[in-house]
């Protein structure tokens, strides 16, 4: 009997389990109110209202029961809207962003990063024909009417932007990573799948300050929220990792500034040999 009755607690829905725990209340005397307002948030696997996440349960430091600060993974929003802003609130509200920022999927968390990347990288190449119409039109009319010329440069464009966007995807990955890394060094509970989210978010960075970002806020919020974009990067990622490694490593001070030096330094060398690889693999596609 009583192995039959742990069975039965261990499939018991959460519905079902704040049903019995506000009924045997009102049994013994407690206000009938609680079978009418349950609690408001509660943790997905204990049902407890004030659980922190079932922090020593979990295998990750997920807040479980917690509404999803995310705005790309809310369903039933166009996808330009999710991604905007959700990238907005990468730049300008970063910190409680990234110290909120839940665990989840990873396909979703990808699939904004190369979106942001592929959309910055793309911006960037419109801005530098502009700025190359002005200042060398000629050279840009030798590329337009050579046929040699223009084939190369159409491979360069078709397999180079997709290809810096990949990388600068690398880069915010192994960023996160890194992060990981770094944070178990200090004794903190590994949280990688949560740390690689951060990495892939931290894209929405690239297309805010980037030449498309500046013209949708300017657009959006006014020209001077579009001046201050630039501000608003100074220490940007430093403040964004560090209001992370306090959320869901609990690191901070001398231990958190510990974590961040490993993760920059993991960054630079996995950018420096992914950077490297890429050109090997887009010079030999366009010229051999």
């Amino acid at each position: 009997m009583a192995a039959a009755r742990r069975r039965f607690d261990r499939e018991e829905s959460l519905e079902e389990r704040l049903e019995r725990r506000a009924r045997d209340a009102a049994d013994g005397g407690s206000s009938p109110d609680l079978l009418d307002v349950p609690a408001a948030v509660v943790c997905a696997f204990c049902g407890d209202a004030d659980c922190a996440g079932c922090r020593d349960d979990l295998e990750d430091l997920s807040r479980s029961g917690i509404v999803s600060v995310v705005a790309w993974e809310r369903p039933g929003v166009p996808v330009l809207t999710r991604l905007w802003s959700t990238a907005r609130s990468t730049t300008r509200d970063a910190e409680g962003f990234f110290e909120l920022l839940p665990d989840g999927p990873l396909l979703p968390a990808l699939r904004f990063a190369a979106l942001c990347e592929l959309l910055a990288a793309a911006a960037a190449f419109a801005s530098f024909l502009a700025v190359a119409a002005v200042i060398a039109p000629g050279w840009l009319a030798h590329l337009a009417r050579d046929p040699s010329a223009r084939s190369v440069t159409a491979r360069v464009v078709f397999f180079g932007l997709p290809a810096f966007a990949a990388l600068l995807v690398a880069a915010h990955a192994a960023h996160g990573l890194s992060i990981d890394v770094g944070a178990r060094r200090q004794g903190a509970r590994g949280a990688r799948s949560r740390a690689l989210r951060f990495g892939l978010y931290a894209c929405g960075w690239d297309l805010v300050m980037g030449p498309l970002g500046a013209i949708v806020v300017a657009l959006k919020e006014g020209l001077g929220a579009a001046a201050e974009l630039a501000g608003a990067l100074s220490g940007l990622p430093t403040r964004a990792t560090n209001a992370f490694l306090r959320g869901c490593y609990r690191l901070d001070g001398e231990r958190s500034r510990a974590a961040l030096g490993v993760s920059y330094a993991g960054a630079t060398v996995a950018t420096l040999l992914f950077a490297v690889a890429i050109l090997v693999a887009i010079t030999a596609l366009v010229f051999f």
